[in-house]
């Protein structure tokens, strides 16, 4: 993962540190995520790939944002409710987020049909540069909103990428991932299976806060 706070140092950085950073953003975006939305009950059993996931004790609140596709469009967040959202942060100057694409594509086309999403969201400060990295490796059909004013740091960090929050029907985070995760892993597809049985289907009438 790269950590824009410690350039000299990105490619060493430890899981660990991303946790302590995350926390320390709930702290400081105490309006946005320290609403509990309700207890996510029993954790989820973790594959071995998925070890570095964190799935909440609480889902929390998330304000609705928007963001800009490709082509211009606007794009809510409240447009996925309904389904698992996993929202990936990355950017064109980040190597892992390099790595990771094709894996992402590639889940995105297998789980087709079932009731997830998986968005990226691009950090760029140009989108221009989005295009032409986009040509140089021969990505194509990949879809990808734009953050280039930072809009997301309102509701989470983004000062790691590759990042991958996750948010049940409703449009609460559940759980996250800070870093470079094998996405074609065989163990990741039983996993997603498992949140989406459990959060997509999650709705503001049928959440009971704690």
């Amino acid at each position: 993962m790269i950590n824009r706070l410690f350039p000299g140092k990105h490619l060493g950085m430890k899981m660990g540190l991303g946790l302590t950073l995350f926390a320390a953003s709930l702290a400081v975006n105490a309006n946005t995520l320290q609403s509990k939305a309700y207890h996510t009950g029993e954790p989820i059993p973790k594959t071995m790939q998925m070890t570095g996931f964190v799935e909440m004790q609480y889902a929390r609140t998330v304000k609705d944002m928007s963001f800009t596709d490709l082509q211009g469009k606007e794009v809510k967040l409240s447009d996925y409710h309904g389904k698992l959202l996993m929202l990936n942060l990355w950017a064109t100057w980040c190597p892992p987020c390099l790595k990771e694409i094709p894996a992402l594509q590639q889940l995105k086309a297998n789980n087709a049909g079932n009731q997830v999403e998986i968005v990226s969201l691009s950090i760029d400060q140009d989108p221009q540069n989005i295009t032409a990295f986009l040509q140089e490796h021969d990505f194509k059909n990949f879809e990808s909103l734009t953050d280039p004013t930072g809009k997301i740091e309102q509701i989470m960090p983004a000062n790691v990428v590759p990042a991958t929050y996750v948010f049940d029907g409703a449009g609460n985070l559940v759980g996250f991932m800070r870093g470079f995760l094998h996405w074609d892993d065989k163990g990741v597809q039983p996993y997603l299976d498992k949140l989406i049985a459990k959060y997509a289907g999650k709705t503001a009438e049928n959440i009971v806060a704690n």
